[in-house]
């Protein structure tokens, strides 16, 4: 491969530093002029090689030298038709997707637990919304994948539909049936994206058994996040597409809109640590994510002898949905002994000085990742131990939690499209007086961003009780505002317009 040969000695971050190096003097942008100021050895070799696009460098929003080949050589290692750098997350990405392979005012349907961003495209693209909710795990209580069938019997419903959008694997590391999925979607003549934020590492972990990649499943565009799982700076991602069935005109699309939701200015030191994110793992990486998944598989089986956290590794595919399970995502489930997730989630902070990427009320969730020590491994193991004897003694007093509303779904109803609520006047609300109002705001739990209310939805009275169970629990609900109570804003005035009120 002929750019591989001349990442060996030229990578575009070696280009930078003996640029950096050269005597050429900077009458363009950054403000900076390659200088540091201050004492901060580390931010001076940072601003050495943080450059515009000057001659010899390209262009990020039209590639025609080192950048193109780049891209292009990118996409060979992820076997896909056309791969596109990111600078501004895989939010533009998405972003990117959704508005190019739909029409305004067109028909998309998406799994209810993307992303926020898949629904900033729908209010930007002014897109109606049909919903997949994905199946319940009952034994844990999360949710699970996305039945093929859910989306043949939605597409078979509303031919209007012209783009299907999945997250897989979700936040949890749950993967769906991609490749059935896609298959019924090309069936009916229409696109599939998947949000594959937290699967960047699948196309490099075949050795170590990672499930497979989207963009082997006949995925139309796969979005990853290089920074969530992978060697590269926060912030930064890539783009892929497959040209078996989306057509010139909507790749096109697509890279138009990458041009209007990433910086006119994009940062060549994300650049350079995209492309040598991918150069590392398309080599080295590969053994060192394989050792990792030895590791892990190590560390599942000493949890395997705990008594109340239950660590499973994949126990769970073939049940509600769940076609593979990403075994980085350690899922730490305190449930069955009536302790949350945020009680493990402190224990663990407090006593161990571990930060897990997430506590919710039955589970805790912890990421690793290739680059993660077998020494971190170990002392999770420990800490797990400890707080699981800690439960067995009932050494701690703390509030115990139920979690009857945590056990299932609640599907709120749409009155107006997305666009629409936002263009409406609002006020606010307080929540426990909000049953029967229009939501008017985005309500979701971060992380991982995914909506309980979209604006234009019915605030029902079971989604005010999750609600106020969220906000008891200690749970980070955005969208809620506090000021002497909980207030949501909602609409101020409904108009049932026959043309744009949505069927209850």
């Amino acid at each position: 491969m002929e750019y591989e040969n001349t990442l060996m000695n030229q990578s575009l971050f070696q280009q930078l530093k003996e640029y950096s190096a050269s005597d050429y003097y900077p009458f363009h942008m950054p403000g900076h002029k390659r200088q540091s100021f201050g004492n901060d050895s580390w931010l001076s070799e940072i601003f050495s090689i943080d450059i515009t696009e000057i001659h010899g460098f390209d262009n990020l929003h039209q590639a025609e030298g080192i950048l193109k080949e780049s891209m292009e050589w990118a996409a060979k290692c992820y076997g896909a038709d056309e791969s596109y750098y990111l600078v501004n997350g895989s939010s533009s990405g998405i972003l990117s997707a959704v508005c190019g392979c739909t029409s305004r005012r067109g028909t998309i349907l998406i799994s209810r637990n993307c992303h926020k961003s898949v629904y900033n495209g729908i209010l930007l693209n002014e897109l109606k919304t049909e919903y997949l909710y994905p199946q319940i795990l009952e034994s844990l209580g999360i949710q699970g994948g996305i039945l093929p069938e859910d989306v043949e019997k939605k597409l078979k419903e509303n031919p209007k539909i012209q783009a299907v959008v999945i997250v897989s694997p979700t936040y949890d590391g749950m993967v769906s049936d991609i490749e059935a999925i896609s298959k019924i979607a090309h069936q009916y003549g229409v696109l599939l994206l998947v949000d594959e934020a937290h699967g960047a590492h699948f196309p490099f972990g075949k050795k170590g058994k990672f499930p497979v990649s989207a963009l082997e499943k006949g995925a139309d565009i796969v979005i990853q996040s290089l920074h969530k799982t992978l060697p590269s700076l926060t912030q930064t991602a890539i783009i892929h597409m497959n040209k078996s069935f989306l057509n010139e005109e909507k790749r096109n699309r697509v890279k138009q809109y990458l041009s209007i939701y990433q910086s006119s200015s994009p940062s060549y030191v994300f650049l350079a640590a995209i492309e040598n994110c991918i150069r590392y793992m398309s080599r080295e990486g590969k053994e060192v994510l394989f050792q990792f998944s030895k590791e892990l598989r190590e560390f599942y089986h000493k949890c395997n002898s705990l008594k109340h956290i239950l660590v499973a590794e994949n126990g769970w595919i073939g049940n509600a949905g769940i076609f593979d399970k990403d075994p980085s995502k350690i899922i730490l489930y305190t449930g069955g002994c009536k302790k949350s997730g945020i009680w493990l989630g402190n224990f663990l902070r407090e006593n161990y000085h571990l930060e897990l990427e997430m506590c919710a009320t039955q589970y805790a969730l912890a990421l690793g990742s290739l680059w993660d020590q077998k020494q971190g491994l170990d002392r999770l193991e420990k800490g797990l131990r400890a707080a699981d004897e800690c439960m067995e003694k009932n050494e701690d007093k703390g509030k115990e939690i139920s979690w009857p509303a945590m056990k299932k779904q609640v599907f709120p109803k749409a009155f107006y499209d997305i666009w629409e609520a936002a263009e409406s006047e609002t006020e606010l609300c307080r929540l426990n007086e909000c049953e029967g109002r229009v939501s008017a705001d985005f309500i979701y739990l971060y992380p991982p961003g995914i909506p309980c209310l979209a604006p234009g939805e019915i605030i029902s009275k079971e989604m005010i009780l999750l609600l106020c169970q969220y906000k008891e629990m200690g749970l980070t609900v955005y969208g809620i505002q506090e000021s002497q109570g909980f207030y949501i804003k909602v609409l101020k005035k409904i108009q049932k317009r026959a043309e744009t009120r949505r069927e209850l």
